[in-house]
């Protein structure tokens, strides 16, 4: 593929420097992340899922191939899925083959038995092989990329209701004093364990890894000891 830009059924991509680039607008409507009417990007969206540390985006710009996939895991969405579907299953493979997109060309239908039974072999080997690069590529993207915000939410949400049954209930004179002590002592025992800056930013792969960390986790021996003396404080005086 040449380094002018080519249209593949509205997509407009790019090779620069021997890496597919995909224009920024037409990938956005084709993940579906558009204003009810369909017709407009959301630019704000865009760039708020490429992250902070991505520059700034708009209209005639061009991102690579694994800023397109993280614009497809935060899109999340069945337009999305079958986008991204559309554009790892038939346009990089065959721009990687043939130097451009080229829609399959007509089946000859089998003429004898012998035939039909190469077609079908040959049908089940290429549906193996991309069911094995699809979930390579799942694969490397639950590693490469945080978890989206409903799973991060759930952990977060665990996270308070175990520490909610720690220090004996909302109500407890320990919640009343510790709790915000405990918060940050179970965020940095976490993020120590799994190496990672905030609970978002734990990989996909490792989600229920971190659920069943949470759940486990108990208050360190002084921090155990306060809660104890506290809630017996309150007990004395009832």
């Amino acid at each position: 593929m040449s380094n002018e830009v080519q249209v593949f059924d509205n997509l407009k991509v790019k090779e620069v420097n021997g890496q597919v680039m995909f224009d920024v607008e037409t990938a956005a409507i084709g993940l579906g992340i558009v204003e009810s009417n369909g017709k407009y990007v959301r630019w704000q969206r865009v760039n708020k899922y490429l992250g902070v540390n991505s520059p700034q985006v708009e209209k005639g710009d061009f991102i690579t191939e694994p800023q397109f996939y993280k614009l497809a895991i935060k899109a999340n969405n069945e337009t999305a899925e079958r986008f991204q579907a559309w554009v790892t299953e038939e346009v990089l493979p065959s721009i990687r083959k043939n130097g451009s997109y080229q829609a399959q060309p007509a089946l000859r239908l089998p003429q004898n038995n012998a035939e039909m039974l190469q077609v079908i072999q040959s049908a089940n080997e290429e549906q193996n092989k991309r069911i094995d690069e699809v979930e390579t590529t799942v694969d490397e993207l639950k590693d490469r990329f945080g978890l989206p915000a409903s799973q991060a939410k759930s952990l977060e949400q665990a996270r308070k209701r175990h520490i909610v049954t720690l220090l004996g209930g909302f109500e407890s004179n320990a919640y009343q004093h510790l709790s915000g002590k405990t918060f940050r002592q179970i965020g940095g025992d976490f993020k120590d364990y799994f190496e990672v800056p905030r609970y978002d930013a734990l990989p996909l792969s490792k989600f229920d890894e971190g659920m069943s960390y949470i759940k486990a986790w108990q208050l360190p021996t002084n921090l155990a000891l306060q809660v104890r003396d506290l809630n017996l404080q309150t007990e004395l005086e009832v």
